[in-house]
């Protein structure tokens, strides 16, 4: 069999095979996907980004992983991959063209422009399947960045993804009257604005949590806090009259742990009365048409210096502390404009007053009344300092059981075991509602100015009415009680 070069070529010798036509433009930016380090990595990274997106939407959205790193990672992290890898694909064209390489055969590229000629097949290919994998792209991007949008407005996101910071105000709101409540309904509110710069401010919590370098306990109040009238208004109206509110107060002693004393009051809650329509009551404070600034001389806003009052007419009262400066190592902070807030400062992060979680014990049962001494014993116990709040399981029924055990003797511990162990497990889940050693949160580290049961350290209304804030004709502030509650008739 002849050889088929020899034939077509009658002087002998082998005929060197056609060439190949050099690759154009189009066909180099494909070439350099899948043939250089670069592109590689752009369309490795790209495909791996949403195989893993996809799979992790499916589990989220089934509900069969649930994990907050595991949804950030799905929400967060991958389409931030996923999109530099879309970046990292056309550099790698760029670059491999703007530097002329050649291709394996040696031909150099002779297409310096990149034209699209519809009219030509290929080129229809290719555009084709670009529009289809953008529109590929763009779904699963759009998808992933509504889910994440919910992720991230969630309290789910807000209370679980940093964990050890806001593990004490996430179970504190969990149990409040805000519960079914979002997070960002209060902490942003409505509109774009405040969206973005909650989300810039966010960044730079993170980079603070990330490195360790966060307050501990967390500061309060919160500093540029949205005002109260862009948020908790939305819900809350002011200018409907709640008129009086009864509020029972039951307490016990530890000399008197069976019969309680029990006090009620009518608090003035107030508001713009139908029948004058003025607004009276403690909600006088943050009526429309009144509006109450004060200075505060700390951070915490426990100890104010002067206070001014805009009434209806026009006419500006300023009410000043004499003597009142700002505390060591403070400066007199910038007027604020009283909002709900300024009383509500615990509006849904609670935290229990120890004394009172024990009287709630003994009223409800869970703490038998007939045990002597017991209440004195939880106190006791609950004030004790646990180094960790895994401790403070091990050993706080423990402890409550020897201290009993200590004042009415070994015999009869244990034949009150079982109330022993159910009034332990009380005192333990208040602990585990209240306290986190690890934050520097205990008894008292957050305080309600509702009221004036702490007004010994400046919190409650006392702040304000104390009989000492005066203007210049001697008009004072006045802490007369019936100015916020009476008997009830």
């Amino acid at each position: 069999m002849s050889n088929p070069t020899e034939e077509n070529n009658p002087g002998g010798g082998l005929v060197p095979p056609p060439s190949i036509p050099p690759r154009g433009l189009w066909e180099n930016c494909l070439w350099s996907m899948w043939r250089t380090p670069l592109g590689l990595i752009g369309v490795a990274t790209t495909t791996v980004s949403i195989v893993l997106m996809m799979i992790g939407l499916a589990l989220d959205l089934l509900g069969l992983v649930d994990n907050p790193y595991f949804a950030a990672l799905c929400y967060m992290i991958l389409p931030g991959f996923m999109i530099l890898g879309l970046l990292i694909i056309p550099l790698a064209c760029y670059i491999h063209s703007r530097h002329w390489l050649k291709d394996s055969l040696g031909a150099e590229l002779t297409d310096r422009a990149l034209c699209i000629d519809l009219s030509n097949a290929r080129h229809r290919k290719y555009m084709i399947g670009f529009l289809a994998l953008t529109v590929m792209n763009a779904s699963i991007l759009v998808i992933i960045g509504y889910e994440g949008y919910h992720f991230t407005d969630s309290p789910y996101f807000c209370g679980k993804l940093c964990h050890t910071v806001m593990a004490p105000e996430y179970t504190a709101y969990t149990r409040s009257a805000h519960a079914k409540i979002r997070c960002v309904e209060c902490h942003i509110g409505p509109g774009v604005s405040w969206f973005v710069k909650a989300k810039i401010s966010g960044l730079r919590q993170v980079a603070a949590v990330m490195t360790g370098d966060f307050s501990r306990p967390i500061p309060s109040p919160v500093e540029h806090l949205r005002p109260a009238r862009d948020t908790c208004e939305q819900c809350h109206w002011p200018e409907k009259f709640h008129g009086k509110k009864i509020k029972t107060f039951t307490r016990f002693s530890n000399s008197n742990q069976e019969a309680p004393d029990v006090q009620e009051i009518a608090l003035h809650i107030g508001g713009r009365n139908p029948k004058t329509d003025a607004f009276e009551g403690i909600h006088w404070h943050v009526s429309n048409n009144v509006k109450v600034e004060y200075q505060p001389l700390n951070r915490k806003r426990t100890s104010i210096g002067t206070v001014k009052v805009t009434h209806p007419d026009g006419v500006t009262e300023e009410f000043v502390k004499e003597g009142a400066e700002p505390e060591e190592g403070e400066t007199a902070g910038e007027w604020r404009t009283m909002d709900c807030i300024d009383c509500h400062n615990r509006p849904t992060h609670v935290y229990d007053r120890l004394e009172e979680r024990v009287d709630f014990g003994l009223l409800s049962g869970r703490i038998d009344q007939a045990l002597p001494g017991i209440r004195e014993d939880s106190i006791i116990v609950l004030k004790k300092d646990y180094p960790s709040r895994e401790q403070a399981r091990e050993e706080m029924i423990k402890t409550l059981i020897e201290l009993q055990a200590q004042r009415n003797g070994n015999a009869y511990a244990t034949e009150k075991g079982e109330l022993l162990v159910m009034a332990g497990q009380f005192l333990l889940e208040t602990y585990m509602n209240n306290i986190w050693p690890e934050m520097k949160i205990t008894w008292g580290t957050y305080r309600e100015h509702l009221g004036h049961q702490d007004e010994a350290d400046g919190y409650g209304c006392f702040r304000c009415h104390d009989d000492e804030h005066q203007t210049k004709v001697g008009k004072v502030i006045r802490q007369d009680c019936d100015l916020c509650h009476d008997e009830p008739m």
